[in-house]
């Protein structure tokens, strides 16, 4: 057996964090991903991370006031012809980087090579040993900034969206099927989620233009949105090319 681990670390260190938010399925693994999401989960509890459930709800309030006191981990498939390759990543809040270590194995077998390289990359990752945590920039509701930390979990297209109006910084909207709560992070960005829900309904962002703002929907979809009367309008985009109006009314 040979395995290969090399690192890149960026500034801050993963120990510094005692949350670990590990996505359902690692979406760089098209098809079967091996287990890899719960080996990862029984290294790091070894390593005395707390790793977050699925729901929001769930987490504690440390967590939940805060989304900057949470790193997110992830694994990336990496192609190879002759052995089982993969990237252990960590993310902060922000999209930062915080550590890539890579993890190689001669194994050929999926399932076995896998969780071999996931070994050899979990090598440069230290026993949390948590800093003070942050406090909290907002408590709105039992949905919370949270939610913000995966915004920098997909790579896929974002889109101009004009911001709500100013000064309405949080507040609930429905378009009749979904009720989702606008949560203001910071002056740079705000979310559109769900209660209950890890993933956000919809992701903005600002950008060099007043009022536009970069957003990304929960299915990856490119969009405009906008502010009519109160209400965000979504133009969501169908199969056949045609968009439809999808109107939040604030409650």
């Amino acid at each position: 057996m040979l395995a290969i681990c090399s690192t890149a670390i960026f500034g801050q260190k993963v120990s510094d964090y005692k949350y670990v938010l590990i996505p359902e399925k690692f979406e760089s693994f098209k098809g079967e991903s091996y287990g890899l999401e719960g080996a990862l989960t029984k290294a790091l509890k070894n390593k005395k991370y707390v790793i977050l459930p699925a729901s929001i709800d769930q987490w504690p309030s440390e967590a939940k006031d805060n989304s900057c006191n949470i790193i997110n981990a992830n694994i990336l498939n990496v192609k190879s012809l002759f052995s089982n390759k993969l990237m252990l990543e960590f993310k902060d809040c922000n999209n930062k980087v915080i550590l890539e270590s890579k993890g190689s194995s001669s194994i050929k077998e999926f399932e076995e090579g896998l969780a071999d390289a996931l070994k050899m990359a979990l090598i440069s990752v230290s026993n949390s040993n948590p800093v003070a945590m942050q406090p909290a920039k907002t408590q709105t509701s039992t949905t919370t900034t949270t939610i913000a930390s995966n915004t920098v979990q997909s790579s896929a297209p974002e889109t101009a969206v004009i911001a709500p109006a100013a000064g309405s910084s949080t507040g609930t909207y429905s378009n009749g099927k979904v009720v989702v709560q606008k949560i203001q992070i910071d002056a740079n960005q705000f979310i559109l989620a769900k209660s209950g829900s890890s993933v956000p309904y919809a992701i903005f962002k600002t950008t060099s233009k007043n009022d536009i703002f970069i957003v990304k929907l929960a299915d990856n979809n490119v969009t405009i949105g906008y502010v009519e009367n109160g209400n965000i309008v979504i133009d969501i985009p169908q199969a056949d090319g045609r968009y439809t109006k999808e109107i939040f009314t604030g409650k």
